[in-house]
């Protein structure tokens, strides 16, 4: 086989999809519009700090592993992975809650806040277990073009998962707000609010509790150099300050793209990049999804986002740190609800050089502050200013240490970066949530129904947001390839 592709992107969905493609025989070419791979996944090095500028969680180690595997290579042939222990600390206004590294653990501290909850907590991880394994091995890895997919003998005997929401059942089983908070936690992954997940996505909550939370040494951008080693090992070509300007269209079928004013011709064309941005690439009458379409949608948050050096080594904090301390209803209801700056923002902080030195310079620190908010909603220095001043108080207060004046240096991205950077949806920073009515079959297709020969990959498409499901994306858009462009 001597068939072009060319991909636009080069994201983890973009990565994937060209290390398949590239070991069944295409010639791939990738088009990255900025100067270095990754797409959101990107890196900021300044003095000596090292900052993950996109996704700072590792959780499903096995996805990860299973890619590698695919080309007969490991993670470990690439990075190291280190088990964080304890994986997180939840700061609320009268407590911290530490998530330790084991089940028995976790459900000591869950004893600690509410006598007796250790049994349903058990029983919840259980069946979110059961979740897990047919949601990873089964239903992830459909390529959702018809609603038969879903309809399996496991499925069925579940179906009311997916009409009750994971709000409902975690309250079903426990009482205290803390903990109700930290079991509703992990769904926000998938980008919506918990009363409008499935339930059947507690499997996030096995991701968290029974898989636990990881960190590749160096950083995750270390798994974006690991699969651009790989692909260009496959023979994949990769151009970065490629800005594709136009997908070319002839009597329906796809010639190539305009890339930098050149014309590229390929035999197909996979877009990666951000899915309402790919489809302005086509002439009007070949897009698939209007406006209003995308207008519609339940889109994921977009968030601002702090890098910041501090001179010196923070105390009481853990590598992942989550801010509740404030109502989490309300600021929910200013992403989805009534899309507005929030009054009292929770936040996250990631502090990587807590367990992983060559992340800041000896006796320093390196911090990643993130504010979920709504997409499409002012950005301007202003607010970027007054909001970090809301959030490091706080941060002083909750952890009781002064840090202000240790910051040697602070960069912020936010909705203009994203749009800018990644030609992102009004901004967004983790694709479309998966809601009920976007799971699955339901989402924008990883196929056009106007174009042969073009595809689509990535958060806003199969199966959905997050880095392991970009991974999968993109083995799952090279199958559709692989059957259809022969």
């Amino acid at each position: 086989m001597n068939k072009t592709i060319s991909i636009i992107g080069s994201g983890f969905s973009s990565l994937s999809a060209a290390c398949y493609l590239a070991k069944a025989g295409y010639k791939v070419s990738i088009f990255e519009k900025n100067n270095t791979v990754g797409g959101r996944a990107r890196q900021l090095i300044k003095d000596g700090f090292t900052f993950d500028i996109g996704p700072s969680w590792y959780w499903m180690p096995d996805v990860f592993e299973k890619f590698f595997n695919d080309f007969n290579k490991s993670t470990s042939d690439y990075y190291t992975l280190d088990k964080l222990s304890p994986a997180y600390k939840i700061f609320f206004s009268d407590d911290v809650i530490t998530i330790g590294d084991h089940m028995d653990q976790i459900c000591e501290e869950f004893e600690r806040i509410e006598s007796g909850s250790s049994k349903p907590l058990r029983k919840f991880i259980a069946q979110a277990q059961d979740h897990y394994n047919i949601a990873i091995n089964k239903v992830v890895l459909k390529p959702g073009i018809s609603p038969l997919e879903l309809v399996t003998k496991d499925t069925i005997t579940r179906v009311d998962r997916f009409f009750k929401s994971i709000s409902s059942e975690v309250r079903k089983n426990f009482k205290n707000p803390k903990l109700i908070s930290t079991l509703e936690f992990p769904v926000l992954f998938l980008g919506a609010k918990p009363n409008q997940t499935p339930s059947f996505y507690s499997f996030m909550n096995f991701a968290d509790f029974g898989l636990g939370t990881w960190h590749p040494k160096g950083g995750m951008y270390e798994i974006i150099k690991a699969m651009k080693s790989l692909a260009e090992s496959l023979g994949v070509t990769i151009h970065t300050n490629s800005n594709v300007e136009k997908i070319n269209v002839e009597n329906g079928k796809t010639t190539g793209i305009t890339v930098n004013g050149n014309f590229v011709t390929s035999d197909a064309v996979l877009s990666g990049a951000d899915y309402h941005h790919s489809e302005t690439l086509l002439d009007k009458n070949l897009r698939q999804y209007s406006e209003s379409y995308w207008d519609k949608r339940t889109f994921a948050p977009s968030s601002l986002l702090f890098y910041v050096g501090f001179n010196k080594k923070l105390k009481d904090i853990e590598h992942h740190n989550l801010f509740f301390d404030t109502d989490f209803k309300n600021h929910a209801e200013d992403i989805y609800d009534n899309p507005k700056w929030p009054k009292n923002p929770l936040f996250y902080v990631n502090f990587p050089s807590v367990t992983d030195k060559s992340m800041a310079p000896e006796g320093c620190e390196t911090g990643f502050f993130l504010i979920p908010i709504a997409p499409g909603l002012e950005d301007t220095p202003e607010l970027r200013k007054q909001y970090f001043d809301i959030i490091i108080n706080r941060f002083e207060s909750l952890t009781k240490q002064e840090v202000k004046d240790s910051i040697l240096f602070k960069e912020s991205f936010c909705v203009n970066d994203f749009i800018s950077e990644y030609n992102s949806y009004k901004g967004n920073a983790y694709g479309m949530a998966n809601t009920l009515r976007q799971t699955a079959f339901l989402r924008p297709k990883l196929k056009s129904k106007k174009v042969n020969g073009l595809y689509f990959t990535g958060q806003l498409t199969v199966p959905g947001p997050g880095v392991p499901p970009s991974l999968i994306s993109g083995k799952l858009v090279s199958e559709l390839i692989l059957k259809n462009e022969v």
